[in-house]
């Protein structure tokens, strides 16, 4: 991913910004649960993308990967309408509890940008049913071009989607977030349906670090910057997961990238080994990653 990428990931402010005051009010509208669910997992199980991953001779990567997270951030689907077979075939090589979260494809939410959608929007929502239980929350990404003046579309898509299906929603635009009655507007939609507020937390992005929960299922995108810094930005979102349980979050979908894919594992390896450490979880450390933090000095 390149998404707010930064030629010196070094001089930058990297400190999490405290919760919007409305995160809290979401989270404590439930009961807590002392281990909500973790989904940790990349966005691909592509070897290329993944070298030095998958063990010599692995034949098939997705089993293999299933086996090691428990979740992929699907964004092969954001560049093809796969068969409703492909996504059946994807869903048998997988684990019970294991689960994907597709990207909506890019003829609706770049091309048509949700204008006349509902056709398309049908023939994408049949394929991935065919994941069945393995179907996590969907995933919208608009265009950086989306701004409020298109309000109404996305207003419009909402009131068409299917209410039984998790959605969250990232919007690009700083627009978004710089009119605080606009954001106002945004998050009042999107907690009144049910939807999740994506937050990104990427190098050269941080104007849209709103950290306005709208569910109490955060949907976190987690950008590395191939460089050391990104260790310490992994404790600080433990930290704020840790304050977050307490609150009564319900389940957390956490998704890294990096710059660089093929060190996405390691990263989320040391994500997971800090969940278990500092919170008391059983997360499955992914094989050939155990010794992440010790790794990543020679990354750098």
């Amino acid at each position: 991913m390149k998404f707010g990428k930064v030629d010196n990931p070094g001089e930058i402010n990297f400190t999490l910004p405290k919760d919007h005051p409305d995160t809290l009010k979401v989270f404590q509208k439930e009961t807590p649960i002392s281990h909500p669910k973790i989904f940790i997992g990349c966005a691909k199980w592509n070897k290329n993308d993944l070298k030095n991953f998958y063990p010599k001779g692995t034949k098939d990567e997705l089993t293999y990967y299933s086996r090691q997270f428990n979740s992929i951030e699907l964004n092969s689907s954001f560049y093809r309408i796969f068969s409703p077979e492909q996504f059946q075939k994807w869903r048998d090589k997988t684990p019970e509890g294991f689960r994907f979260f597709p990207k909506i494809n890019q003829s609706i939410s770049h091309y048509k940008q949700l204008n006349d959608v509902e056709e398309v929007l049908d023939q994408f929502l049949l394929s991935v049913s065919h994941l069945d239980d393995r179907l996590g929350t969907i995933f919208l990404q608009l265009h950086d071009r989306f701004a409020p003046n298109r309000f109404g579309l996305l207003e419009k898509f909402i009131s068409i989607w299917p209410k039984d299906l998790p959605l969250t929603v990232e919007l690009r635009h700083t627009d978004w977030f710089n009119d605080p009655a606009v954001a106002n507007d945004l998050y009042q939609l999107l907690e009144s349906n049910g939807i999740s507020n994506t937050l990104v937390d990427t190098a050269g992005r941080r104007d849209i670090m709103h950290m306005r929960m709208t569910t109490p299922t955060p949907f976190i995108r987690y950008v590395g910057a191939n460089h050391e810094s990104d260790y310490r930005r992994i404790d600080d979102w433990v930290q704020r997961i840790e304050e977050w349980i307490g609150q009564g979050m319900q389940e957390l979908y956490f998704f890294v990238h990096q710059n660089l894919e093929v060190e996405s594992p390691l990263l989320s390896a040391y994500l997971i080994k800090q969940l278990n450490a500092k919170l008391g979880y059983n997360l499955n450390v992914p094989n050939g990653s155990s010794n992440a933090e010790e790794n990543q000095l020679g990354l750098f």
